[in-house]
């Protein structure tokens, strides 16, 4: 079995506006990765993806790009444990 990881990522830069979330939740959902993407105050989006550690690499690997109009400035990760199981991938508001 694959080791279970924990990513919560920060992306900076025009990722507001350009459906950055519902693409994200699309990608995670494709991969088979749990957890939550959100739009801060700060206009920056923050994402926490849950799964095996390659399929949360590849999308975090995604996340550098984005959707076809975002353009990412900055993309900062923390690797945690899984302490929390979320039961799918969504977006919170």
């Amino acid at each position: 079995m694959n080791r279970q990881i924990c990513a919560t990522v920060r992306v900076r830069g025009k990722v507001q506006g350009v459906c950055y979330r519902a693409s994200t939740q699309e990608t995670a959902r494709a991969y088979g990765l749990k957890g939550w993407v959100r739009n801060l105050p700060d206009g920056s989006v923050e994402a926490c993806f849950q799964g095996e550690e390659q399929k949360v690499r590849a999308v975090i690997e995604w996340c550098r790009q984005g959707p076809p109009h975002a353009a990412i400035d900055s993309l900062d990760i923390d690797w945690e444990e899984v302490s929390e199981s979320f039961a799918n991938f969504s977006i919170r508001r």
